[in-house]
């Protein structure tokens, strides 16, 4: 049996807030990360793909990700925050994000479905 370096409540911390490649060797192969409204990415290429371009954006602007609140269950975890997006000293975006995170039999996360909702002011 395989010994798990990292919680799941770390790993889903982790993917919430940015730290992709930590969360890599986790991910199932049929992994699904569902945008709500946005995007959907299918299998474990195609997730680390946009995790790639989405730490591209986050390393070309400065990010202040908040946690306020983390749920954990057998198999579930969700993480609930903001993200503020500045360059330059000016805000560029701001998010509220739920982040719900679904793991297999096997300790792999399966599913990611995000919530994310940008500030209109």
């Amino acid at each position: 049996m395989e010994i798990k370096k990292h919680t799941n409540r770390e790993i889903a911390e982790s993917f919430s807030n940015g730290n992709f490649e930590l969360t890599f060797p986790y991910l199932s192969e049929k992994v699904t990360w569902n945008i709500v409204g946005e995007n959907l990415f299918l299998g474990k290429s195609d997730v680390m793909t946009n995790c790639r371009q989405t730490a591209e954006y986050f390393n070309s602007v400065q990010t202040d990700f908040k946690t306020e609140d983390i749920i954990v269950t057998d198999k579930k975890v969700v993480v609930r925050g903001t993200g503020e997006f500045l360059r330059n000293g000016v805000r560029v975006n701001f998010i509220t994000a739920c982040d719900v995170y679904e793991f297999n039999e096997n300790n792999e996360l399966e599913l990611i479905s995000s919530y994310c909702i940008a500030d209109k002011n």
